[in-house]
């Protein structure tokens, strides 16, 4: 039987792509980059009083894994290998330091047909799309003259900020999902104290004769300093906890400013860069934890 092609263009000599590429060089990047980053996050982990040790992670190697594909397959085992991590310990107190090679887990091993072999069954894993780090803003409308605005800050790692706007013109903001605090607490608590400085740096963008947002906020605000700021946030996120401008500005201090515990990541940073006109170095972590201007730049 003669073959017939009507298309303008030969298609004798198309070769199909490798359509599990992008699972294979995604997973090689994950053992060659990935793991590094995410070990690089973590460490050093302190212990509890940051006075006594600290432990580093220093570098990380795969072992051969301990079945073939065939073997795993047969026996209803997981297709792995160990994941052994050199580690440093430094007790702070003596400066004794030593360094020693640990077992971490057991690492899922990637086929080169893109699959994983879980307890002897062959599955495919799927990437999932996640909100990428950033600021996001919303506006929605209850009737024809009344506008309600909101923005989501979202670190990759740490607690997100929720912003939206009351009908009666006060910004308020939920921490992770707790009760709602005015906005103007957050600031004071990151230290924009003052009613006045806090209306300077609005007084350019709040011109809507109508709504006066941050005076509205301020006057629903019953803090008036910094202390007073944190223990209102610090109320908010642990009711019922004996509140302290002490230990209030240990819990925000290591909720948002703690590179272990908040990080905007690269992405983010770039992001928050890219929409308010900044410069930050986004490879520092330093600078990837949240800032006083990071707010008011969302207000704004």
């Amino acid at each position: 039987m003669m073959r017939k092609i009507f298309s303008k263009h030969s298609v004798e000599n198309f070769e199909a792509p490798n359509l599990v590429q992008v699972q294979l060089d995604s997973y090689r990047w994950f053992l060659d980059h990935g793991l590094k980053e995410l070990l690089k996050d973590v460490s050093p982990v302190d212990d509890w009083t940051g006075k006594e040790l600290k432990l580093s992670f220093l570098d990380f190697k795969l072992d051969e894994p301990k079945y073939k594909e065939r073997v795993a397959l047969e026996k209803n085992i997981t297709y792995e290998a160990p994941l052994k991590v050199k580690v440093g310990l430094e007790n702070k107190r003596t400066g004794q330091y030593r360094e020693q090679e640990l077992f971490l887990a057991d690492f899922p091993l990637m086929t080169p047909r893109g699959t994983f072999i879980i307890n002897g069954v062959e599955r495919v894993v799927i990437s999932q799309l996640i909100r990428s780090p950033g600021a996001l803003f919303s506006l929605s409308k209850s009737s024809r003259f009344k506008r309600y605005f909101g923005a989501k800050l979202i670190p990759a790692r740490g607690a997100w900020l929720e912003f939206e706007t009351e009908y009666n013109g006060v910004i308020s903001v939920r921490i992770d999902r707790k009760r709602k605090v005015p906005a103007t607490a957050i600031l004071r608590a990151f230290g924009v104290t003052t009613d006045d400085e806090i209306k300077k740096h609005f007084i350019d963008v709040d011109t809507d004769e109508n709504t006066k947002f941050i005076l509205a906020t301020i006057l629903s605000d019953p803090s008036s300093n910094e202390n007073e700021g944190l223990i209102e946030v610090y109320k908010r996120i642990r009711p019922g906890d004996p509140a302290t401008p002490d230990n209030a500005k240990a819990m925000i201090h290591n909720m948002f400013f703690n590179p272990a515990r908040y990080d905007l990541s690269k992405v983010g940073r770039f992001r928050m860069n890219k929409r308010f006109n900044e410069e930050i170095n986004i490879e520092d972590p330093a600078l990837r934890v949240l800032r006083a201007q990071d707010i008011i730049n969302i207000l704004r």
